[in-house]
């Protein structure tokens, strides 16, 4: 962490000309894209950058470190800041979509542990740029703070949702469509209507006619959330308690 914030020099060349802790990042990331988070350890990488384990450990002290790394180099500088006289809302929903479209990106990232709160310097922008969002909502720093980990769980859950299901289709051979479709004609085969009549209300409505956009459950989700939200600035400014 240090080392990512400038607190502690980098080290200089390595025992293989050209090595840095940035090309070794950069192969960290490389892995986890083409071949899974699994695939991902401090033999893998080096093997990937042609040097022997023991020569990345100059650079990075365990694999724990190696991941932090990688994580925070895919996060791309935050959105821009909300614009004078924008809403709290439109700037928060615009940073959700953003971060959503990196880990959508990288959804290898989603499925490295949380060990604790942001530290890293991208994570750090990322979360000033959330506050920045909720300046002016009223909010007290413990609500804005419930606020912006409510905003990331909704996220992360929908990128693994849609990598594990994304894994599921390619698995079978099939496409969303095709798993929806199935979905349907299974359940009305198997469940019985006066059993379950409130599914086959669902399958007569032709709700699993087709699947939805890649977009879609998260658009509603988000919506949900920031109604909620909205809800909850609105009780601070009549001075209720808001967290």
């Amino acid at each position: 962490i240090e080392m990512a914030w400038g607190l502690r020099e980098r080290p200089g060349k390595g025992p293989r000309r050209g090595l840095s802790l940035d090309r070794i990042v950069e192969a960290g990331v490389r892995v986890a894209t083409e071949e899974g988070l699994p695939a991902v350890s401090m033999s893998r990488v080096a093997s990937e950058l042609g040097v022997s384990t023991m020569a990345l450990y100059r650079y990075v002290s365990s694999k724990d470190d190696l991941l932090l790394l990688m994580v925070d180099s895919i996060s791309a500088e935050p959105p821009p800041l909300p614009s004078p006289g924008e809403g709290w809302r439109p700037a928060l929903e615009r940073w959700a979509w953003s971060i959503r479209a990196i880990f959508l990106r990288n959804s290898w990232s989603v499925r490295v542990p949380i060990s604790g709160p942001p530290a890293m310097p991208n994570e750090v922008a990322w979360m000033e740029a959330a506050l920045r969002c909720l300046r002016d909502t009223g909010l007290d720093g413990g609500a804005k703070i419930s606020v912006l980990l409510l905003l990331s769980a909704v996220v992360r859950n929908d990128v693994l949702l849609n990598a594990d299901l994304e894994a599921a289709y390619q698995a079978s051979g099939t496409t969303a469509q095709q798993a929806v479709q199935g979905y349907g004609q299974m359940l009305a085969r198997l469940a019985d209507p006066l059993r379950f009549p409130e599914i086959h209300e669902l399958i007569k409505d032709g709700v699993f006619d087709g699947a939805d956009g890649p977009d879609d459950e998260f658009a509603f989700a988000l919506e949900r959330v920031l109604d909620g939200i909205e809800v909850l600035v609105a009780r601070a400014g009549r001075g209720e308690v808001s967290s």
